[in-house]
């Protein structure tokens, strides 16, 4: 169904050849400013998604509905955030979707933090701890201008000092020493559920695995992900001279209830 661009609608701007494009809150009186010169946001209102306007240099855009995708990626942000490559594989290992509880900490700027609250739904809950008061107050900014700052709980704490929460369907840490929490994952995480975590060195990677040992997470899996774009000219058609590579490993692990009951001949080491 046709649906048209009201005031305070978030409109995705993109334009040919190049794919110029930007996302706005669509304010009247407004306008963006670009190298394909100015278009007025009084232009935009009042126009059907999936239409044109043009700029006051001839130049056209189209007005598309902004997705999470692009939106994530594109926050103010203080910090760095989290890439799409990375936050949909970590939705689908740790198994997110609407009426979930997900507890995550390193807030940041707030990037992932929309992401997880979109996808949790009205009927979910996303519980963010950051330590850093600035931080925090921009990811509330950030989930606010995405409209799902509502279904979530920001939270300045160091998790020093543990989780509040009990029985969450996920957790994730975003944080430089994540072995050194893993004992207090244990109380916030439901048991039989996944635990997510992302660091970029692989010294960070050796420590996680170690911790995850010692405190009873199995079923562990590391992984990188890569990202490749191609051209889109069908006579041409060949990768992007650019490429979104290294941003981070990711590990992912499920809270068990201790260690297996092993055979007292000596069965195999569960790893």
């Amino acid at each position: 169904m046709e649906e048209f661009i009201r005031a305070g609608d978030l409109v995705f701007l993109w334009a040919p050849p190049k794919g110029d494009s930007f996302i706005i809150k669509a304010t009247p009186g407004g306008r963006q400013d670009s190298r394909l010169g100015q278009l007025l946001h009084d232009d935009i209102i009042g126009k059907p998604f999936g239409s044109w306007a043009y700029t006051n240099m001839g130049k056209p855009f189209c007005l598309l509905r902004p997705n999470i995708q692009e939106y994530s990626r594109r926050v103010r942000r203080m910090t760095q955030i989290l890439y799409p490559k990375d936050t949909g594989f970590i939705l689908i290992s740790l198994n997110i979707g609407p009426g979930a509880l997900v507890v995550e900490c390193g807030t940041g700027s707030g990037g992932f933090t929309s992401v997880l609250a979109h996808f949790v739904g009205d009927a979910g809950r996303v519980v963010s701890y950051e330590k850093k008061e600035e931080y925090s107050l921009l990811a509330r900014r950030n989930c606010e201008k995405w409209g799902v700052a509502h279904r979530v709980d920001f939270k300045i704490r160091d998790i020093t000092e543990g989780f509040d929460e009990r029985g969450a369907d996920a957790l994730f840490l975003d944080v430089p020493n994540p072995w050194d929490y893993l004992g207090r994952v244990k109380e916030a995480l439901a048991p039989g559920n996944r635990l997510g975590v992302l660091v970029p060195t692989v010294n960070q990677v050796e420590k996680t695995l170690d911790g995850l040992k010692d405190h009873f997470f199995f079923d562990v899996q590391v992984s990188e992900i890569l990202l490749r774009y191609y051209k889109t000219n069908s006579r041409r058609i060949r990768p992007e001279d650019t490429m979104i590579g290294h941003t981070g490993y990711l590990v992912f692990a499920s809270n068990v209830l201790g260690p297996p009951d092993l055979d007292p001949d000596g069965g195999d080491d569960p790893d």
